[in-house]
């Protein structure tokens, strides 16, 4: 009889276990940025990039741009030739990045690119806008050689560094403020 419940018990753990490790993991999958899409292609200027990404912020994020918080995403791209007597040399390097702020005003989305800004009614819209790119220049045929191989080193995150002051204590560590993706691309010779 003891031990018919002791197992039981054991079934019932290993089985609530099972479930809390399940839930847990499509809480991480619904927050965080997936990478959708992204190729390098050689153009006439040099070499260009598409990418595409599935952003998901996590509640504490969403409640900060709720409470008037921009946030910035930044997406870098670093081309590098490798050489064999040597650190890779770098090939190229380009960086883009927006800033997404809530208008309480308006009720509306306002993401900004350098010096142009554009109005959203949705977040949802907002995130689409900032989640893709395409033929986006990386670096200049002038600095590429068509018969040596290259990577392209990609990366999207959001920037913690430019939220105000007082939040960047204490949140570098905390995985709902880490929202980034890496890739590494390579280039064969043609």
């Amino acid at each position: 009889m003891i031990r018919t419940v002791v197992t039981r018990c054991w079934k019932v753990r290993s089985l609530l276990t099972a479930w809390l490790f399940a839930a847990t993991c499509i809480a991480s999958w619904a927050q965080g940025v997936d990478l959708l899409e992204l190729e390098v292609r050689k153009a006439d200027s040099g070499l260009v990039l598409d990418y595409a990404v599935r952003l998901q912020l996590p509640r504490v994020v969403d409640e900060a741009l709720q409470r008037g918080v921009p946030i910035y995403f930044e997406a870098q791209a670093t081309t590098y030739r490798p050489r064999w007597y040597w650190r890779d040399e770098r090939v190229g390097r380009a960086t883009r990045s927006w800033r997404l702020s809530y208008q309480p005003l308006t009720a509306s989305w306002r993401v900004t690119q350098g010096g142009l800004h554009q109005s959203y009614t949705s977040l949802s819209d907002a995130l689409a806008a900032i989640s893709r790119a395409g033929t986006w220049p990386i670096a200049d045929a002038a600095r590429l050689e068509a018969d040596q191989p290259a990577y392209v080193d990609f990366s999207f995150r959001l920037d913690t560094g430019q939220l105000p002051r007082p939040m960047q204590i204490g949140i570098g560590s905390l995985a709902e403020w880490t929202l980034q993706v890496e890739r590494t691309v390579r280039i064969e010779p043609q």
